[in-house]
């Protein structure tokens, strides 16, 4: 007889993690009844929470552990066992996985601690470990973990004290001390969990893993995540990218100290810092930072309330001015932006408010608002096609009705594609409606800057979500005209390779980057006084020298440039006071010579486009504010390639130049489009060398008649790679 359709299709859907999430059997090996034991407790939870299956204590040493009849190995147990949870020293537990494997377990978690955290001998134990779950495609979370609890189906695999409440949030943290503080927190807000687990080191299940596990999880409405370490980014973002489309990911990332930057050789590596580099990630990918814990767990629960809004403009609705202003303060200092009310908005306002109302946003409608003004006023600012969203506060005073208002809104809980959120200040006295908010999905905060920042979120949640669909794809740039000349790269690469170098000169640099079709200046290099005047006379006064090296990175700092040179005598007098700057600053050894290029007089403004590495993502882009001071303003974005045009004006976005950029003052626009197309290109460049270790232009002198890389430094890896583009 053939199976049902539903039993093939049942099949078909089965994850190696089901024998984590839902085993139908679990060893505990290392079960015990020394009290207030690791193995005491995790068995305990796993006897006093059913969930469906049998549990088999293993102990040697024991012939029955909490009344349970107890077995010498894995070997002796009379089942096929799905889980196995491994709470025994971590010098035992090589083995134990080892016969584990034999014994046909699916699955296990290490919970010991004692492994790469504490040096050399326990990375050598995580390997071991891992060899052997290799060996019989056994799945494995930790070591070093609390473990893994199910509250829907009653499993708990974890030494905590308590069980989660059965809810709709699936909970990832790599650390077990935190998942004991979140636990008690959830039980006083009423948070439940669909998962609740604890990750620690990551041997071998990691982030991607369990996105991807609980994204197919029809009880797990969103994901929310502790991260100490990003460990498999590329697996990350793929199941990110994947998952949040469908279902909010949120995540708290600890340490936001900027390592990376320090002993950079490029401006782009001072740059892009390892944890703005995490940033960029988390935008491609649609995924939500937040800073806090109750702004992990209330973004979860707001997102499950209210729709995302389509814009950052935000409307708010208040009867006292001063909330009004903190909810303005922190609208604009976390990414928001104060909707302007139209005129048709206001006149109808005019209509129903008193006349010293603000006549503006946010709407202030006066102390003396009853239930009445409040709705009459929300609905008309609801219907404003520059507001992207709504908080609603209220403070109690002698004519305020805080339950009768709250009952008033109930209507408007969902008003199609704005949320609306409120803030209902004073306590006791406004908790009952407090309640009927809450209970009719309007999420209410006690404080209105705390709102404020949470529709902030929101909005970047939108953003985020939005870049997911932007899909570049990596293609000839300009076949008709042999751009990118990829021979040309090649062989300068080559070259400096063989004469073991991995600094580009600022010659080469820029052959490559117009070997790609990005405009460059034109450059002459000059190893004497001669060869310097023949190359300014070639091209015409003035001229710029700058020293030829192939080892000094930033020129400026050795008195490597000379500018605004206007004669042949000038230009010998300056090829002579570089080279002995140079020469007496880092050695004659670094100076061979010049590059001669013309003096561009156009007015603009100088920006940098970088790329370095990072050691979780590949190559990362840096595009902002250029020039000597580089470094000093850090007004700069992060992205990964590669871009396409919207990614590339989206980068511009997050800048304070981008401003400028745009025409300020009388000046025109830059050509953007053309900007935005330079900034593909050179992505592309990025990507298809993977020879190339950073790459700064820098500046590039941005004007609106045209875009010209003024100066360009290459760094080469110290070995060949092979080409591999980002799935991003």
């Amino acid at each position: 007889m053939e199976k049902p359709i539903h039993d093939i299709l049942r099949t078909q859907k089965q994850n190696p993690l089901d024998a984590i999430f839902a085993p139908k059997s679990v060893a505990v090996i290392g079960a015990s009844e020394r009290a207030n034991s690791v193995g005491r407790t995790l068995l305990w939870n796993l006897i006093s929470n059913p969930f469906g299956g049998t549990v088999f204590p293993v102990n040697p040493q024991r012939h029955s552990t909490l009344g349970i009849k107890a077995y010498p190995t894995i070997f002796d147990v009379p089942e096929a066992v799905d889980l196995a949870v491994i709470a025994t020293p971590a010098p035992t537990v090589p083995s134990i996985i080892t016969q584990c494997v034999d014994a046909g377990v699916k699955s296990a978690i290490i919970l010991s601690a004692g492994f790469k955290e504490t040096g050399a001998e326990g990375i050598t134990l995580e390997q071991q470990i891992l060899e052997q779950a290799h060996r019989g495609k056994m799945r494995i979370i930790g070591p070093n973990c609390l473990g893994v609890m199910s509250p829907r189906t009653g499993l708990n695999a974890t030494f905590a004290s308590a069980m989660a409440r059965p809810g709709n949030v699936g909970f990832i943290s790599q650390s077990g001390a935190l998942c004991t503080a979140i636990l008690d927190w959830s039980f006083s807000e009423n948070v439940g969990f669909s998962a609740f687990v604890s990750l620690g080191s990551m041997l071998d299940v990691g982030w991607g893993d369990l996105i991807n596990y609980l994204g197919d999880d029809p009880h797990t409405k969103s994901i929310v995540i502790y991260m100490e370490a990003i460990g498999d980014g590329r697996a990350f973002m793929s199941a990110a990218r994947q998952v949040a489309l469908t279902k909010p990911i949120i995540v708290i990332k600890a340490g936001r100290t900027e390592a990376a930057a320090k002993a950079a050789a490029s401006h782009t590596g001072a740059l892009a810092g390892s944890d703005q580099v995490l940033d960029a990630a988390f935008r491609r990918c649609g995924v939500l930072r937040v800073n806090s814990i109750s702004d992990l767990f209330d973004m979860a629960e707001l997102l499950a309330k209210q729709p995302r809004p389509q814009g950052p403009r935000l409307t708010i609705l208040t009867n006292a001015g001063g909330p009004g202003v903190l909810a303005t303060d922190a609208l604009i200092a976390t990414g928001g932006e104060v909707a302007e009310i139209s005129e048709e908005t206001t006149a109808s306002l005019n209509q129903i408010l008193p006349a010293h109302w603000s006549h503006g946003n946010p709407i202030d409608i006066l102390g003396d608002a009853d239930p009445h003004r409040y709705t009459q006023a929300l609905e008309i600012a609801a219907k404003d096609p520059n507001s992207d969203g709504l908080l609603v506060i209220l403070t109690p005073q002698a004519m305020t009705d805080p339950t009768q208002t709250a009952e008033q809104l109930k209507p408007y809980a969902q008003m199609v594609g704005k949320p609306i959120l409120a803030s209902w200040m004073g306590g006791a006295d406004v908790a009952a409606g407090e309640m009927i908010l809450n209970k009719n999905h309007i999420p209410t905060y006690p404080y209105p800057d705390t709102a404020a920042r949470m529709f902030s979120y929101m909005w970047q949640s939108t953003y985020n979500l939005r870049g997911i669909y932007e899909t570049p794809v990596i293609s000839a740039i300009d076949s008709s005209s042999g751009i990118p000349d990829r021979n040309c790269v090649e062989k300068i690469i080559k070259a400096a390779r063989q004469a073991q170098r991995t600094m580009l000169t600022e010659f080469e640099s820029k052959q490559i980057l117009a070997a790609y079709g990005v405009p460059v200046v034109t450059t002459c290099v000059a190893e004497s006084e001669d060869e310097a005047v023949r190359c300014a006379e070639n091209m015409g006064y003035p001229v710029v020298l700058k020293v030829f090296s192939h080892t000094i990175t930033h020129k400026t700092d050795v008195g490597g440039v000379q500018l605004n040179l206007r004669d042949a005598e000038a230009v010998r007098l300056a090829y002579n006071a570089i080279a002995e700057s140079v020469s007496a600053k880092v050695g004659v050894e670094h100076f061979l010579g010049v590059t001669v290029q013309p003096m561009v007089k156009m007015a603009g403004y100088e920006l940098i486009i970088g790329s370095s590495l990072d050691a979780q993502f590949g190559p990362v882009l840096v595009f902002g504010t250029g020039g000597k001071l580089v470094e000093i303003f850090r007004d700069r974005a992060i992205a990964l390639p590669p871009l396409n045009t919207t990614l590339a004006r989206r980068m511009m976005e997050q800048t304070q130049i981008y401003k400028a950029l745009q025409g300020v003052r009388g000046q025109k626009s830059i050509d953007l489009a053309a900007l935005e197309q330079l900034m593909v290109v050179f992505s592309q460049l990025v990507v298809e060398q993977p020879g190339i270790k950073e790459i700064d232009i820098n500046p590039l002198l941005a004007s609106s008649e045209e875009l010209i890389a003024l100066d360009a430094r290459i760094i080469l890896k110290h070995k060949e790679f092979s080409s591999e583009v980002p799935e991003i």
